[in-house]
This record gives C-alpha cells, structure tokens and sequence, in this order.
C-alpha cells in the first residue's frame, strides 16, 4: 500500500471528511462520542462573523446539533493567532440564533500541523510540542476548574514527537508524519478501525484521476510557491548583502575620514606642544642669564675681584665688564 500525502489538501479532505475517520479522529483526540451529521468541507458561514471572512477545512455538527466539531490542516507558518481566532468566531455564531446569552452547542476545533510548524511564545522561544491544549473554562485561585463552557482547541503536530502523548493520539499522528514521509511502507497501527478507514481512502488505488490530478497540481503549486518564497529570501539576501557592503564602504569612508582628522589634529597638537617647549626654554634661558647678571653685579658691588666673579660665574672678563656697563648705564 502506498499513501497518498496528507500534506495534501485533496488527500486531506478524502481521509478526514469520511464518516467513519471522522467519528473515530473525534473519539480518540477528543474523548467524546460524536454522532455525525452533515460533514461540510470549505464551510463558510453566510453572514459572515465578525470582520473576517474565514472558511473551515471539514466542519460538522452531531445529529443532535449540541456539538460541532471542526478540524484544519495547517502546512504554512500562520501565526498562531488565525486559529484562536478561528476557535472563538465558531463560539460566537451560536449566538445569532441563540435567544439568551448561554450557548448550547459545544465547540471543537482541532488543528493538524502537517509541516514543522514554529508558533514562538511572547518572549520569542519556540513552541515544539507535538499536542497543545486550548480550554477556555474558568479556574479557582487553587487551580480547580469550573467546567461551565466545555469548548475544547486541540493543536496536533507529528513533527515534534512527545513520549507522553496518550497512545490512541500517536496513532493519528502517526498516519500524518507516515503519509508524508513514509508513504510507502508506512508503519500504522491498522486495528484502529479509523486508520485503517483513512488509509484505504488515501491508498493510491484507491485515488480517482480526478484526485490524483487535483493533488498533483496542487503539490505542483506548493512547489512553485516554495521556489518563489525561496526566490524572495534570496533576493533579499542579496539586497541585504548589498547593503551590508555598501554600509561597510560608507564605514570605511568614514573610519579613513577620522582617521586623517586625527592624524592632523595629532601633528597640530604636536607642533603646539614644540612650540609652547620652545618657548618655556626661552623664558627659563632668559630668567637663568637674569639671574646670572644680578649675582655678577652683586659680586661687583661687593668689590669681589674680577679673577674670582671669572671663575665663579664661566664668564669672560670682556662679558662680565659688558654687564656692568649695561646697569650702570
């Protein structure tokens, strides 16, 4: 037996759309006994509720209409958001034919990721769980819960494999991530009456041409706007290198810039630093040769003999005599 892909939105919709898969998914992901009535696929709701047009991959209610459960594959990053969205706009239709504020119809909704799908938490870390739960029943301080809505969001994803993933769960999941990526020789648990349903369903001889051309063009699709998507990243890659390159050029522009205003403002300094040493030697000069007169004519007045003011002070006769014309004068 080879399976068709449940990535694929044609093999998706055959498999769990059937009534059997339906009821049997539903009781072993939800817990409940689930009466099928009518199974729609692509419902929309006319009006529309809210401000969102949405439409929702196989939706049905109970026979009863007290249930209705509703079940979207998801292979694209959407943000987390579309789901609860999604979630909250089933509940909030109960209320157009509704006389009261209480709803009494319950509300499911499960999400089967079929690709790595990374939603990240507030603080940006990555949520990898392979089963998350959604309940919008409120609790007590101590943690106890009030079961007063019984609305239940169920996100699936086989990509991220948890150990404590109840058995009749993994199943399911298993026939997603097999089907996709081990379509075949898939390893399924078939004494599920459910699985092994779904399985002959998306068995390839099992396939109209119709489906078989459907799914193909619609994984033709994915394919094109994979290579489109990458085509952008790549482009993007390049204008970001561009920009990277001309940003370190302006950079180095202005690294060379400063570098040369410093060097000036470095061989300015420098010149500023002689000159103001120059200038200090010139004054000490000066004040040393002020000095050096005041003792030799000190040493004069004292009638100290020119012999000793030549030895004490270095000086020439001719120089001394020079300084003493210059006072008396």
């Amino acid at each position: 037996m080879q399976l068709g892909s449940l990535d694929n939105e044609i093999i998706f919709k055959k498999a769990f759309a059937n009534k059997v898969v339906f009821k049997a998914f539903v009781k072993d992901v939800l817990g409940i006994d689930f009466e099928v009535g009518v199974i729609e696929t692509e419902k929309k709701f006319e009006p529309k509720i809210g401000y969102i047009d949405f439409e929702l991959d196989i939706y049905a209610e109970s026979v009863d209409k007290r249930i209705c459960v509703e079940i979207q594959r998801v292979e694209y990053d959407h943000h987390f958001d579309r789901f609860l969205n999604y979630f909250l706009m089933l509940i909030a239709e109960q209320q157009k034919s509704a006389k009261e504020y209480s709803i009494d119809q319950t509300v499911y909704m499960i999400v089967v990721l079929t690709q790595k799908y990374t939603i990240r938490e507030k603080d940006g870390k990555p949520v990898k769980d392979e089963l998350l739960l959604v309940n919008i029943n409120p609790q007590t301080i101590r943690g106890e819960v009030r079961d007063l809505y019984g609305h239940q969001f169920v996100c699936l994803n086989p990509n991220h494999p948890d150990p404590d993933t109840p058995k009749q769960i993994r199943d399911w999941l298993d026939l997603v991530y097999q089907s996709i990526h081990n379509p075949e020789r898939p390893v399924l648990n078939t004494e599920n009456e459910g699985i092994k349903k779904a399985a002959e369903l998306i068995s390839f001889e099992n396939l109209t041409p119709e489906e078989r051309a459907a799914s193909k063009n619609m994984e033709a699709a994915k394919i094109t706007i994979a290579k489109a998507e990458s085509n952008a990243r790549e482009e993007g890659r390049a204008v970001e290198r561009e920009l990277a390159e001309a940003e370190k050029a302006q950079l180095r522009q202005e690294a060379a810039a400063k570098e040369g205003q410093l060097r000036q403002e470095a061989a300015a300094k420098e010149e500023q630093l002689r000159q103001e040493a120059a200038t200090k030697e010139e004054q000490l000069r000066q004040e040393a040769a002020a000095k050096e007169e005041q003792l030799i004519l000190k040493m004069y007045a004292r009638n100290t003999s020119m012999a000793d003011i030549m030895e004490f002070t270095g000086k020439a006769e001719a120089q001394i005599l020079q300084i003493i014309a210059k006072h008396k004068g």
